[in-house]
């Protein structure tokens, strides 16, 4: 039993590392390109939204879509994972797609503003679409 233990112990002692080498991350949003929006919605159907954006390096990867709602208007980002791998990250400025659905449940329109990035002054700048809700 004794035996048993010792090898246990030792184990866990020499399997456990006290030196941090995992690499680093963090979340930045990645400016929309382009998106493809219906012209028109009918309350209760489900629509898709496609959005183009870049992804700069082979150090970020796509995690989320930012979605936020105000009223009538929608604001749309991509989120990317940047994982930090000790400078190894190429510059590939590759163009990539992802989606999200939408359901209007509200006649009138809806505004959807897709995130592009902060212009000269660090503002945020946006392309923006109006739908309108068909009875």
């Amino acid at each position: 039993m004794k035996k048993l233990l010792i090898c246990l112990i030792a184990i866990a002692t020499f399997s456990c590392s006290t030196s941090d080498d995992s690499p680093t991350s963090y979340n930045e949003l990645l400016p929309i390109e382009s998106a493809m929006v219906p012209e028109e919605f009918e309350i209760g159907e489900t629509y898709e939204i496609t959005i183009t954006y870049l992804r700069p390096t082979t150090c970020h990867a796509f995690n989320d879509i930012y979605y936020a709602k105000h009223n009538n208007e929608r604001t749309v980002a991509v989120v990317s994972t940047v994982f930090e791998s000790n400078g190894n990250c190429t510059t590939i400025e590759s163009e990539l797609e992802a989606s999200f659905n939408f359901k209007p449940t509200e006649s009138g329109s809806y505004v959807f503003k897709f995130w592009q990035g902060e212009d000269e002054s660090g503002e945020d700048t946006y392309l923006v679409y109006e739908v309108p809700v068909l009875d």
